[in-house]
C-alpha cells in the first residue's frame, strides 16, 4: 500500500509535469492547488530533488520543476525514493539482511518464494510505467467518462 507521502508526491509530480520546464512552481502554490500540507510537501520535494527527479531554482521566479521529461521518470523510481522499495515482505527488501526470523531457510521458504514472484510482477509494472503514462491513462479515462451519456430519469 502506498503511503500518503508517495500519493502526495505523485500528485505534485503530475502537476509539475503539466507546467513548462522554464516555469518553476513555488511550494506554496503547489501545496495550495493540490491540497498538500506545505511542510510535508517541502520534505517530499527535497527527497525527490536529492534523488535527481526534480530541480529547484532559488529567488524571484524560483520553485521546483522536473529534472527530466515525464517519459523518463518511472513510477517505480518515485516509489523507491519515498518508500525505499516495494518488497511485500521484509526479507525481500534489498536493504535488509537475507532471511527473516520466522523461517529457518530463506532459500526454501514458500512465503518468500511466492512474494518474490509478486514483487517481480509489481516491479515489472512500476519500472515500465512512466509519469507520462500515468498522466495519459488518467486523461483517457476522463475523456471516456465525459463521453458517457446517462439517460436515467
Amino acid at each position: 500500500m502506498l503511503s500518503k507521502k508517495t500519493k502526495y508526491a505523485l500528485k505534485a509530480l503530475i502537476h509539475l509535469a503539466a507546467q513548462p520546464t522554464d516555469e518553476p512552481i513555488l511550494i506554496s502554490e503547489l501545496a495550495s492547488v493540490e491540497s498538500i500540507p506545505r511542510k510535508f510537501l517541502e520534505a517530499i520535494l527535497l527527497a525527490l530533488k536529492n534523488a535527481g527527479l526534480l530541480h529547484s531554482k532559488i529567488g524571484k521566479g524560483g520553485g521546483y520543476y522536473l529534472a527530466r521529461e515525464p517519459r523518463q521518470i518511472t513510477i517505480g523510481s518515485i516509489i523507491k525514493v519515498l518508500e525505499g522499495g516495494y518488497a511485500p515482505v521484509q526479507c525481500l527488501n534489498e536493504a535488509a539482511s537475507p532471511g527473516c526470523d520466522e523461517c529457518g531457510d530463506h532459500t526454501s521458504c514458500g512465503i518468500r518464494l511466492v512474494m518474490s514472484d509478486v514483487m517481480q510482477a509489481v516491479s515489472t509494472v512500476l519500472e515500465s510505467t512512466t509519469l507520462a503514462d500515468m498522466i495519459e491513462r488518467s486523461e483517457n479515462a476522463r475523456q471516456t467518462q465525459a463521453k458517457i451519456v446517462d439517460f436515467s430519469i
